[in-house]
């Protein structure tokens, strides 16, 4: 797709939009004022956060554990919220 649906019907069904200036190439990390810290002791590798992350911030790596990429993550922390087993906390930008 080379540009902008016209209209909401014009939409792939279930897929994501990658047009050039959309936010792949806004790095938006700054805005945040808490960050998502993965602890992988705790991670039941559910993927959950992976799925619901709005911004593609959290990074499914080869062994299906999760990391984060801090140059998109806005720090909303709904991966936090939906992880079954708490084990991404918020924790204020700039602290531990």
């Amino acid at each position: 797709m080379d540009r902008w649906p016209s209209k909401w019907m014009d939409l792939p069904i279930g897929g994501v939009i990658n047009i050039p200036g959309t936010s792949t190439w806004v790095k938006t990390g700054t805005w945040r004022s808490h960050r998502p810290v993965v602890d992988l002791d705790k991670c039941i590798k559910c993927l959950m956060c992976w799925v619901s992350c709005p911004d593609n911030s959290i990074i499914r790596l080869d062994d299906d554990y999760v990391d984060v990429d801090y140059t998109y993550c806005k720090g909303c922390g709904i991966c936090a919220n939906v992880c079954p087993t708490k084990a991404i906390d918020m924790i204020e930008e700039g602290g531990r």
